[in-house]
């Protein structure tokens, strides 16, 4: 068995195609382009690198791109501020402030700032406990992205087994949430969970995304599983990788995304989608 391929670049783009052709209709009717607020504060490479793919998906889209690029000696005070502004601007639909931040500046704090009908990162605890709830407004734009991916299988995940590696806020609880939403029974994994393997052995779905490089081994797959990698590793020889074991993990599932061109450019996606959201609840 080889496994088909979930291409995150293809679906992507058909997905800010759908949210170009929406605004594009709104635009007709009057209505002004959504408008995102991305806030970098710092010069860390791979920020700086998301942050201009998300000025280019804004542009792909028909968004109004604003940019505030700060030093990371930025206080947390005038970032606080910043967030207020955009908070109150009318004309901005969606902020995001781009993670990670400067050690001095309380991330949890600048989140929980972000007027929640404009938090387009789906983070602010308004928003996941909505998930929580099974109430979801503004999702968290890799797990959402998961989500869209199985769709893509045609999987039915009713009643599927569901392991997720890694619980992070950003991935692996929201994560464990959508599947929760989708009906699958879920189990959640981290890098100290007991027996992993047997338990990755049992699933019909793997969601990895601890952040260590190819931390899930190929033979833990079982076969026909979904795998979906969400980490990006950089190894030292300068390649790029993901947390489960590629090559070996491709012969055992049925479904797999590669790294990169998988889950990444489903993140800017759902952004995008979640922009959008944000400016319509606020101006139907």
């Amino acid at each position: 068995m080889s496994a088909q391929l979930l291409d995150g670049k293809l679906i992507s783009a058909e997905i800010i195609d759908e949210v170009r052709s929406q605004v594009d209709a709104r635009v007709a009717l009057g209505r002004r382009a959504p408008a995102l607020a991305v806030v970098l504060v710092g010069d860390d490479p791979a920020s700086a690198v998301y942050v201009s793919n998300k000025k280019k998906a804004c542009e792909r889209a028909g968004f109004r791109s604003l940019s505030y690029e700060f030093p990371a000696s930025l206080s947390e005070t005038d970032l606080l501020a910043l967030v207020e502004k955009l908070n109150a601007d009318p004309s901005v639909d969606g902020i995001l402030v781009q993670l990670p931040l400067p050690k001095h500046i309380d991330a949890e704090k600048v989140i929980e700032a972000i007027n929640p009908l404009k938090d387009v990162d789906g983070f602010h605890p308004y928003n996941f406990g909505r998930l929580a709830l099974k109430m979801p407004l503004l999702r968290p734009c890799t797990p959402h992205g998961v989500m869209v991916m199985l769709e893509k299988t045609g999987v039915d995940l009713v009643g599927k087994d569901a392991v997720v590696v890694g619980a992070s806020n950003i991935v692996g609880r929201p994560a464990a949430l959508e599947l929760l939403l989708a009906r699958a029974t879920v189990t959640v994994c981290h890098s100290k969970t007991r027996d992993l393997a047997d338990k990755v052995r049992a699933a019909d779905v793997v969601v990895a995304g601890v952040g260590i490089p190819n931390f899930v081994k190929g033979d833990w797959i079982k076969p026909g599983a979904i795998v979906i990698d969400v980490g990006i590793n950089r190894l030292d020889n300068g390649k790029l990788c993901g947390d489960v074991e590629f090559e070996p993990a491709r012969e055992r599932a049925s479904w797999i995304t590669p790294v990169p061109g998988g889950v990444g450019p489903m993140t800017i996606a759902m952004l995008m989608r979640n922009t959008l959201d944000a400016s319509i609840n606020l101006n139907p």
